[in-house]
């Protein structure tokens, strides 16, 4: 009896728990409700959504830079990662394949968490100055992420109130997404300082200067030469035109330490971790790293995993159809690539991390992008690289607004910025006199020389209409490129399945 009357009660206790609602909040957890509440909490929430810059391997950390610079004839998979090498080459049967899809889902997570703060922070009793402040930094942020969907997938839905499980929400059009990723610049644009003060809390933040800049690219990139020239103006003629410049030396924009310099627009920041534990940037169950991934990947045999290399023989050549004033070659060929002959005298004057290029027993025929890594610092790569990643430069700004200028018909005036760029590396100014369309093939030129491996190759090639099959002579994998269907990637399918407003791209 007795064993009975404990057996009914322990059967009645295990009822009474399995009534319980699992679904009930956790009081002991942060909610959206009672998170946006001060102003630590505002300041907290940004913070979060430039921190997804740098979220797992998806974005900004490395494969952001495989979209940006392999996918284009510039580069190409080189390595031993199959499923990266079939991308580059067009060829691609997995819809959810983690390169592309991850990449949509952590740019989402970035447009979720920008407009948390967007419809949050107005609600927080705060400081006036600083509450605009942030609501623009997040408006700037959503810019960028919309801004890379766009480019990369053509027609991303578009997400401007905090997101709910039930939405199911339809492709915009192309032109409707850029429209609001010019939008959000140009609101952010409004509210945000020309500068921060240069402290760590600060630095790297959206500037004015940084907003117009996207404007300017944004609009560029439709072939809306009069609104870009708009943009840019601010940077180049207007009130910008005194907080930045071209470095003296074209390869301090590119190591660790001359970082945040004048000509830096907008930097991706970075921090070196000097102990690892792995690839910490996908590996959830150790301590996570706010560095970089690309440089080990990016990194020649030996000293890093070799994904990613550059198309050799086609950009040296492109270098060495000019020679500075002095005879010598073009400095941004050595500052952009680690090959055999980056000194003129041979493998053997050719320095990398710390020894010469024949001392590495580096293949003579391959060639590296070097923008993104450490070799002016380290003796090998890891898994947390510090170098920070200058997303858009003002010798960018310059050549756009040549390019733009060049549009609308002000080719004579367009020639002073392209000619401050090639001043820069002692490269003698352009001759007079070139029709329109030659100066476009003038920039075009000018932009493989300035931004080789800067991650805007594919951004020019597909505002160009450059992308076709053609290019294979460059670069072999363009052979699978199917012209209406690989300017953008495939919406992933997961995404799909879930929302029957959602439609694939056309060709997929």
């Amino acid at each position: 009896m007795y064993k009975l009357l404990i057996t009914i009660i322990i059967a009645t206790g295990l009822l009474s728990s399995c009534k319980r609602n699992f679904d009930e909040p956790n009081p002991n957890a942060l909610t959206i409700q009672n998170f946006w509440v001060s102003q630590n909490d505002a300041v907290r929430g940004v913070n979060a959504i430039y921190s997804t810059l740098r979220r797992q391997a998806s974005v900004y950390s490395r494969w952001m830079f495989y979209h940006r610079i392999l996918r284009a004839d510039e580069g190409f998979g080189s390595g031993g990662d199959g499923g990266l090498n079939n991308l580059m080459s067009f060829v691609q049967t997995d819809y959810n394949h983690p390169l592309t899809a991850e990449t949509w889902q952590n740019l989402y997570v970035g447009v979720f968490r920008a407009n948390q703060a967007i419809a949050n922070i107005p609600k927080i009793n705060m400081d006036e100055a600083l509450k605009r402040r942030l609501i623009a930094e997040a408006k700037f942020m959503r810019g960028l992420f919309y801004f890379d969907l766009t480019l990369f997938w053509g027609r991303p839905p578009l997400m401007l109130t905090p997101s709910a499980p039930t939405d199911q929400p339809a492709n915009a059009t192309n032109e409707e997404a850029w429209a609001q990723v010019i939008k959000d610049f140009t609101e952010a644009a409004a509210d945000l300082p020309e500068s921060y003060a240069a402290t760590p809390t600060e630095i790297g933040r959206a500037t004015k200067g940084a907003a117009y800049a996207f404007i300017g690219k944004a609009n560029l990139q439709q072939n809306k030469y009069q609104q870009a020239v708009d943009a840019l103006n601010w940077l180049v003629e207007g009130p910008g035109k005194t907080l930045y410049g071209l470095m003296p030396n074209y390869r301090s924009n590119f190591i660790i330490t001359s970082e945040n310099n004048m000509e830096s627009v907008f930097e991706i920041q970075y921090a070196f971790k000097a102990t690892e534990n792995g690839d910490d940037d996908i590996n959830e169950t150790i301590n996570l790293n706010s560095g970089a991934s690309i440089a080990k990947f990016f990194g020649p045999s030996g000293i890093g995993f070799n994904d990613g290399a550059a198309r050799k023989r086609w950009l040296v050549d492109t270098f060495l159809l000019e020679r500075t004033a002095t005879g010598q070659r073009d400095p941004r060929l050595a500052a952009s690539f680690i090959f055999d002959s980056a000194d003129e005298r041979g493998a053997n004057f050719s320095m990398i991390y710390g020894k010469s290029f024949a001392d590495w027993g580096l293949p003579s025929g391959n060639m590296w992008f070097r923008k993104l890594l450490n070799d002016s610092t380290r003796t090998e790569e890891g898994f947390s690289s510090g170098n920070n990643y200058r997303m858009i430069r003002y010798a960018d700004v310059l050549l756009m607004y040549a390019e733009a200028l060049n549009g609308i018909g002000q080719t004579t005036n367009a020639y002073q910025y392209v000619n401050r760029v090639r001043n820069r590396v002692g490269i003698a100014p352009l001759p007079p006199g070139f029709s329109q369309a030659r100066f476009l093939s003038q920039i075009k030129h000018e932009r493989i020389l300035e931004l080789s491996g800067e991650g805007w190759r594919w951004a020019d090639l597909l505002r160009w209409g450059e992308l076709s099959s053609d290019l294979r002579s460059r670069d072999p994998e363009f052979t699978n490129f199917v012209k209406g269907k690989h300017e953008y990637y495939p919406i992933p399918q997961s995404d799909i399945d879930l929302n029957p407003n959602l439609k694939q791209n056309p060709g997929y």
